[in-house]
């Protein structure tokens, strides 16, 4: 389809008024984060490291962090045993519910946060505390875990039905044994799927704060919930800011790499 002159500026002045909404905060954040001044303001007064250095010094800060990585590949490993398992059964068989099961595991990512927050809550009081399991880190990686298996579910899931089941048919026509197809033809096809899965999961988890209030005990406090909690406390503002910076910064990574093992899995897809 050939476009008019006017058409592609009218396209180019959206994408640029789309990309501008999302990334012009970003970028305060991130100069905001060299602001020598220990309030917000803007412009900054005059540029300063010290607030990173204070950042990574700081202790609340690294037991923070150490919790949601934690919490990210616990829920992470979760969501990636039951997300696959559960695209395996509902691709690759037909029967009766199926339809229905489906909108089930899709359902929780779809929930306002609040409303998972409070479910879980109500679960794990009166189901794992009667049993001695209180609220903490286990009970979060549980509460992540519901909605991460969504997004290796879908990945999965789409996977399994673009490459269809003709090359493990013909696997099987050969001669090989279910592991031997599964190892050869099943895994490696969706192996970039189950990545880019993971990596979405754990980023998902990672950045979850509304189930974890409902889920996390005394004593657990993710890097989002210190976020939260210090943003507004005296002298913590900046310091706050050079946190977000650097979990922007470190994330660019792992979004890139989704990206790409997405854009491959589709190139793969296309040739199967």
């Amino acid at each position: 389809m050939t476009l008019s002159a006017r058409a592609k500026w009218l396209i180019g002045a959206f994408a640029a008024a789309g990309l501008s909404f999302i990334y012009i905060p970003l970028m305060v954040v991130i100069v905001n984060s060299f602001n020598s001044s220990k309030v917000f303001s803007w412009p900054p007064t005059s540029f300063t490291t010290i607030w990173w250095e204070k950042a990574l010094a700081n202790d609340g800060v690294r037991r923070a962090l150490w919790t949601s990585v934690q919490a990210g590949v616990g829920a992470t490993v979760i969501a990636l045993l039951l997300g696959t398992a559960l695209s395996f059964a509902l691709v690759r068989y037909d029967f009766f519910g199926r339809n229905t099961l489906n909108f089930l595991v899709v359902l929780p990512i779809s929930l306002p946060g609040i409303v998972t927050g409070i479910a879980l809550n109500s679960s794990f009081t009166n189901v794992l505390q009667p049993l001695g399991i209180n609220l903490g880190l286990f009970t979060v990686v549980l509460g992540h875990a519901t909605f991460c298996i969504v997004v290796v579910f879908n990945n999965v899931s789409a996977r399994l039905r673009r490459m269809g089941t003709s090359l493990e048919e013909a696997s099987s026509d050969l001669g090989a044994s279910m592991w031997q197809t599964f190892r050869f033809i099943t895994f490696p096809t969706v192996r970039s799927a189950l990545v880019a899965g993971a990596l979405l999961a754990f980023a998902l988890s990672f950045d979850e704060i509304v189930v974890t209030t409902f889920t996390s005990g005394p004593g657990v406090e993710t890097l989002p919930q210190w976020i939260f909690n210090n943003l507004f406390r005296p002298n913590q503002g900046p310091i706050v800011n050079a946190v977000a910076a650097l979990l922007l910064v470190i994330f660019i990574a792992p979004v890139w790499l989704a990206q790409r093992l997405s854009g491959s899995e589709t190139h793969a897809g296309g040739r199967v």
